[in-house]
């Protein structure tokens, strides 16, 4: 990447007037619309303002996170804010638009009209996706829908034509499926490369693309915020960091606009499957790639795995075979692990909708709900739990769909699978709280929070494990807290392993398991008493941080991670007994069908039968 900083761009700009015509665009990031003290708010605001004073900006880019939750409310201010532009403007998710959110993400396309676009501006085209997490947290990812998407939209384009790449993240390894989207630009003449994320102007490593991170609008600890200016010539970007309210400007950085000659090799890194080998004993039966993210557990009924992906298709496929069976469509993406019974398979759909289908793929009934169905539903004696983002959760009768109960005095989405225990039902929501409900009126038995004001430390991720009369849950506060489970007060509560939003308990109770943030799972003793660490293993798994729980079944616990790798450990936490790596994204809790057979899933949509011969 070549900077051409301030006295050689000007030389630039002036030898060769009239060549081209030069344009000029506005580039914001980071916008966290939703600050509770309305700054956010007021820097867009002047941001705007700016851009209608000045004359010869000719559209405006923004590149994700544009709200601080995702909320409804939020992005209809942001939109609000934005439709003031006297000129026309392109915008994309974040991670915060999408990961917190109660839509599931689909609240940006409806209020924006889409999460990604492409359009040609004097010859150049601008291209940009969208990239997550949704839901779950998790590693950045571009949708495998995206990526289907840009694929389509660069084979249009001729090697020459020039383009500019752009989504919220860096093209680093922040971004789980950086080097299919790097290997896809370079298949074209990518000359620039734009994302946000990181909240400061600087130029950003992507394996020989040009690539520019810009600030956030926001203004920090400074008294107002700011965006950048992008001044484009014949052979050059030039990047101007303005102050929209002093209106003082500095030209930071300059990136050559210049035709680029990408070749093969190997000289960057890539995904290591290599650990496979390591492990011959562990098989793929099979495997199938879904068209769109499978953020959820597959179940199994009648022999079939049946699981939603993003696109909103619930599929059905063999269990021996992996081949497809049946398929239905509903209306918006599907982020609930469907339940079973003998006969029916239940989940929710983020069009709004609880749908039930028996084992041959007819619908039997829906119930349709105000809000997205994000939840996972667990039944129990022919009853349906589930949650949703419309401030309820509920009981219907799984035969039919009637409704038993509701309570709605939820204050945000709930998106993970609840416990049954006794006569309560327990699910944490994205609005601080786990809630115990009376599983047969639905009325509130008790409400616990780990005492943070931050919604994004809820225990919303974290499905509970409960073991005497004790209730377990992690939460991105990074404590596990032990909870009586008849009054909800809390017993005792350890930060000591840094454990997230992963959990499991052993199949005895005698132990809760967690992952921790770096390499680790640790065991604790269930008790009420206090927290007594009972082992710690070295798994050697890196970095992690996504709610995938810990499984145990005939005294072997399993467990995936961010980067795609499933591990088979022995449950006394003093042997690995496999490990296999499916791709590169975020697993989901995997189905355990046996102590040798397991089932797994991948934000990037694979699904996979694993056997230990």
């Amino acid at each position: 990447m070549k900077y051409i900083f301030l006295l050689c761009l000007l030389c630039s700009l002036f030898k060769a007037p009239g060549q081209v015509q030069p344009f000029r665009f506005a580039f914001i990031s980071d916008t966290h619309i939703g600050s509770p003290n309305g700054l956010a708010e007021e820097d867009l605001r002047r941001t705007v303002a700016d851009i209608n004073a000045q004359e010869n900006i000719d559209f405006v880019v923004l590149t994700g996170d544009i709200t601080e939750l995702g909320k409804e409310e939020e992005l209809r201010l942001a939109k609000l804010l934005l439709d003031s532009l006297k000129i026309r403007y392109y915008i994309l998710p974040g991670n915060h638009d999408t990961g917190w959110s109660g839509t599931g993400g689909l609240g940006f396309s409806q209020t924006f009209g889409d999460d990604k676009f492409h359009f040609i501006h004097k010859g150049m085209h601008f291209i940009g996706v969208a990239s997550g997490p949704y839901v779950r947290m998790s590693d950045g990812h571009v949708p495998r829908h995206h990526i289907n998407w840009l694929t389509a939209e660069l084979g249009k384009i001729t090697n020459n034509e020039p383009v500019v790449y752009l989504n919220h993240y860096p093209l680093d390894s922040g971004l789980d499926n950086w080097y299919e989207v790097i290997d896809l630009l370079k298949q074209k003449n990518t000359v620039l490369a734009l994302c946000g994320h990181g909240h400061n102007n600087r130029a950003v490593k992507a394996e020989g693309i040009p690539a520019v991170m810009g600030r956030s609008n926001l203004r920090a600890k400074n008294a107002e915020g700011g965006y950048n200016l992008v001044q484009v010539t014949k052979d050059s970007f030039l990047f101007t960091e303005r102050s929209p309210v002093s209106r003082n400007q500095k030209i930071w950085v300059g990136v050559a606009n210049a035709k680029q000659q990408y070749t093969a090799d190997n000289q960057y890194p890539r995904p290591d499957t290599s650990v496979n080998s390591k492990y011959p004993g562990v098989k793929e039966l099979w495997r199938f790639h879904s068209p769109a993210n499978v953020i959820s557990t597959p179940s199994v009924i009648d022999g079939k795995v049946v699981f939603g992906n993003q696109n909103g298709t619930v599929q059905a496929l063999n269990l021996l075979s992996g081949k497809k069976e049946w398929a239905y469509h509903t209306g918006g993406p599907i982020f609930s692990s469907p339940a079973s019974t003998t006969n029916l398979v239940i989940l929710g759909s983020a069009d709004g909708t609880i749908y039930s289908f028996n084992k041959a793929g007819k619908k039997t009934w829906t119930h349709a709900t105000k809000a997205a169905v994000l939840g996972s539903p667990v039944i129990e004696n022919n009853v349906v739990y589930i949650g949703g983002s419309d401030s309820c959760f509920q009981a219907l009768t799984a035969n039919t769909g009637k409704v038993l109960w509701k309570y709605c005095k939820l204050e945000g989405p709930v998106t993970g699978a609840p416990l049954v225990y006794g006569e309560t039902i327990i699910f944490g929501a994205w609005d601080r709280n786990l809630y115990a409900l009376n599983k047969k009126t639905g009325a509130l038995v008790w409400k616990w929070n780990n005492g943070s004001p931050v919604i994004n430390y809820s225990p919303a991720a974290c499905t509970p494990v409960v073991a005497d009369g004790v209730v377990y849950v992690v939460a991105p506060d990074r404590y596990l807290s032990a909870i009586d489970a008849a009054t909800g007060s809390t017993l005792w509560r350890t930060g000591e392993s840094k454990v997230r939003e992963s959990i499991g308990i052993s199949e005895n109770g005698k132990f809760v398991f967690g992952k921790t943030m770096q390499d680790s799972v640790v065991a604790f003793h269930t008790n009420r008493a206090s927290a007594k660490p009972a082992w710690k293993f070295n798994v050697g798994f890196g970095y992690e941080h996504v709610p995938s729980m810990l499984i145990e079944k005939d005294g072997r616990q399993f467990f995936g991670t961010k980067n795609g790798v499933v591990y088979c450990l022995d449950g006394a936490g003093s042997k690995i007994h496999w490990v296999h790596k499916v791709d590169n994204s975020m697993v989901n809790t995997v189905r355990v069908l046996g102590s040798k057979k397991v089932l797994v899933s991948t934000m990037d949509g694979s699904v996979v039968l694993l056997e230990e011969q």
